[in-house]
């Protein structure tokens, strides 16, 4: 799902305020018998999903979603609520060949620790060229579950992890 707010800072805010309100909305409506979530890092792996994917290593992450693609440095943090938001960079037009620089984003999500380890995540992105905020998703991601992207290719990175 993709939206787009056209115009100025308060175009951009009420952008940003309907994103939290849907991603809250969206988010409270969890399986009754999901797992506690326990704070600390991210759980390190790929993560597959309806049109999207997640890489997640010891040093950033990486998500697809449909054909565009964005990164976060270092390890995220999920509170003791299961939810993160953490600033990063997006490429809005990545496939057949990237266009454009990435831009600034907000990646925000909730995880969820049953049901095998779902996090579902919105991204908002400051199109700073076309003076617009775009938002991708939400998206449901699993952990070890292969990205189901067509026709749009997955980045392979392999997970790098230190020696705990």
């Amino acid at each position: 799902m993709e939206r787009t707010v056209r115009g100025g800072a308060k175009s951009t805010l009420t952008a940003g305020a309907l994103t939290v309100a849907l991603s809250a909305a969206y988010l409270s409506c969890g399986s009754p018998s999901s797992a506690p979530i326990v704070a600390g890092p991210l759980a390190l792996g790929n993560w597959g999903g309806d049109s999207a994917a997640m890489i997640v290593s010891d040093t950033a992450m990486h998500l697809h979603i449909g054909c565009t693609y964005g990164d976060v440095s270092g390890r995220i943090e999920v509170d003791a609520t299961g939810r993160f938001d953490v600033a990063g960079s997006y490429m809005l037009h990545a496939f057949p060949m990237a266009v454009g620089p990435s831009v600034p984003a907000r990646f925000a999500g909730r995880v969820n620790a049953g049901n095998g380890g779902t996090a579902t995540i919105t991204v908002t992105v400051d199109d700073t060229v076309a003076h617009q905020t775009v938002v991708r998703g939400p998206v449901t991601v699993i952990l070890d579950q292969p990205p189901r992207l067509m026709p749009c290719p997955v980045c392979r990175r392999p997970i790098i992890t230190r020696p705990r």
